[in-house]
């Protein structure tokens, strides 16, 4: 059936209008939640979380400007938008799924030849074939990208056409009207999308987004089928839209768990999408081990591994303590581990205030809360790593922005003896604050005079600007002495700190200062925590080049993404 003008009476055209326009503001929302899904995935895909979401924002923009002009080929304005609708819905509820098949099958085909040729299990073939199609396979967020982009630059124009046949002459203002409820409907879905769906597992909430297209399409197809070419056909694709909505919401973060978990070397025991990062929790059996060894991953990166953790925190904890005339306060920034705050515990503390960002790690790890709850297997588990560290009659635990609540630390006059830093690295411009000269102000105005303050430093030898950029950061934020540290841990390789100090003597001074360590670590010894302290010749040449991390710049961020950029092209070749 060819398009027709409507001709209705004066009264039914506002009832036509309220009709389009909020097909449109949904259809608006859903786009956008659309793009966030997509961006979301690719930066938990690729790596790089700001660059991926960047580009993927930039993608569709681009490719919804190529479908506002594909629009003009659709001679029916009627039957093209209602078929559009039901192919976004498709492709909005399944590319995610179809994105992580992909990736699983790219990683697993490597295993799976290495088992047909029967070759040992600690070899596995990793040719240009396989490195190319894992590679492709990590493009497809981009590929789906640009397809939704131009499905969705094809809905304004086509409605506004509608729109116009509706009232049967040319509109003024149709543009306005039509881009208004574009604008205002992709408000409201950038609203839910952060106070809702970001919380929730991505497989749900790409289909609960796709239900609402999928309505909103039901609802034009109702008023407008007469105009619209094999309508019975398109409304049984729109039942078997809503059969796979269902299949999806009930199987589809399962099937999501199971294709993620190819991409760990070892068996997942817990996956799960917070507010702020995906949390996944691996274990592996060995021999000489008692008791499995635990990975934390976020964000697919490693965090700490049960078997060796315990020299990264001694490293991070013992310096600080021993640098500290005293110990009676301490804080920690981050650590939602608690496995830092277990070593600083073992010292004669009488307080120490934690401030970590993500209650449900938290939780994960014992911290009793309402608003949030763990298996109870996977949290004995955790907070037996850490000694139920979390639930310390000596521990407050603020779940706030540390960086907010620094400032609400130093307005309540509060004070502490050490002062420990155990944030993520500097893999997000979020995080980047964190690591400026204005937060370390901060921090030294917080630090008692006699006091030590420590900060996870990232690598010193696959991020080496990025390390001292660090140290020269807290430098300029008024610290007198500050010294940097390295140790090599099994699961990260070499890695760094840097500790400061206000007045008097450096760290390292006051450790040697030290006979025995006050308190005995399986570890450390004074002579082995000295050692730490020393670097290769020339290490620090170049150092009047790196430049402070001042707070908007992201010079950091830039230092730390480029040196892991080098690292992984290093690697490839």
């Amino acid at each position: 059936m060819s398009e027709s003008i409507i001709r209705p009476s004066q009264r039914s055209l506002l009832g036509h209008d309220i009709l389009l326009i909020s097909v449109m503001a949904v259809l608006a929302g859903c786009g956008l939640i659309y793009e966030y899904l997509l961006s979301h995935y690719a930066g938990r895909v690729l790596g790089s979380v700001e660059s991926a979401i960047y580009a993927m924002i930039g993608t569709m923009i681009v490719a919804m400007g190529i479908g506002a002009f594909l629009a003009r080929w659709f001679k029916d304005a009627f039957t093209a938008f209602a078929w559009l609708e039901s192919i976004i819905a498709l492709v909005g509820m399944g590319c995610i799924l179809a994105i992580a098949s992909m990736i699983a099958i790219s990683y697993s085909l490597p295993h799976m030849f290495s088992a047909i040729f029967n070759l040992p299990p600690d070899i596995v073939l990793n040719g240009y074939v396989f490195e190319k199609l894992q590679s492709a396979a990590r493009f497809l967020p981009y590929v789906f990208g640009l397809l939704l982009g131009m499905l969705i630059g094809m809905e304004i124009p086509l409605i506004a056409r509608i729109r116009q046949h509706v009232y049967g002459r040319f509109l003024e203002n149709n543009a306005g009207t039509i881009y208004g409820a574009d604008y205002i409907g992709a408000g409201i879905g950038a609203a839910i999308w952060v106070s809702v769906m970001l919380s929730m597992p991505i497989m749900q909430a790409a289909a609960w987004t796709a239900l609402f297209n999928i309505v909103a399409g039901l609802v034009f197809l109702w008023r407008y089928h007469q105009h619209v070419r094999f309508a019975r056909l398109l409304v049984f694709c729109h039942v078997l839209l809503l059969v796979l909505f269902a299949v999806l919401l009930l199987f589809g973060s399962h099937w999501m768990k199971d294709l993620s978990n190819v991409l760990y070397k070892d068996k997942v025991i817990y996956s799960q999408a917070t507010k702020y990062q995906h949390i996944v929790l691996t274990e592996r059996l060995r021999r000489n081990q008692p008791e499995p060894i635990t990975d934390l991953y976020l964000n697919g990166r490693l965090q700490f591994s049960s078997v060796d953790e315990q020299i990264y925190h001694t490293m991070l904890v013992y310096p600080a303590m021993l640098a500290s005339n005293r110990h009676e306060r301490v804080l920690i920034i981050g650590g939602g581990d608690g496995l830092a705050l277990r070593d600083v515990l073992k010292w004669p503390v009488e307080h120490v205030t934690l401030v970590d960002l993500d209650g449900q790690l938290l939780s994960l790890f014992g911290y009793q809360n309402e608003r949030y709850s763990a298996p109870d297997s996977i949290t004995e588990r955790l907070s037996s790593l850490n000694n139920q560290a979390l639930v310390d009659a000596r521990v407050t635990v603020k779940v706030a922005d540390a960086f907010l609540e620094v400032e609400q630390l130093l307005a309540d006059e509060d004070y502490f003896d050490t002062i420990i830093v155990d944030l993520p690295d500097p893999n997000h411009p979020d995080l980047n604050k964190m690591y400026s000269d204005y937060f370390y102000n901060h921090l030294r105005q917080l630090l008692s005079a006699d006091g030590a303050m420590v900060v996870q430093s990232t690598s010193p030898y696959h991020a080496k600007k990025a390390f001292v950029s660090i140290a020269k950061t807290i430098k300029a934020a008024g610290f007198d002495f500050v010294e940097q540290y390295q140790q090599n841990v099994p699961s990260f390789g070499q890695w760094g700190w840097t500790i400061a100090t206000k007045k008097g003597a450096s760290a390292s001074n006051r450790i040697a200062r030290v006979s025995q360590l006050p308190v005995p670590s399986r570890w450390a010894s004074r002579d082995y925590l000295l050692a730490a302290f020393i670097f290769p010749n020339r290490f620090f040449e170049f150092h009047e080049t790196i430049e402070v991390n001042q707070l908007g710049t992201g010079t950091l961020y830039d230092y730390y993404r480029q040196a892991w950029q080098t690292e992984n092209e290093l690697y490839k070749n």
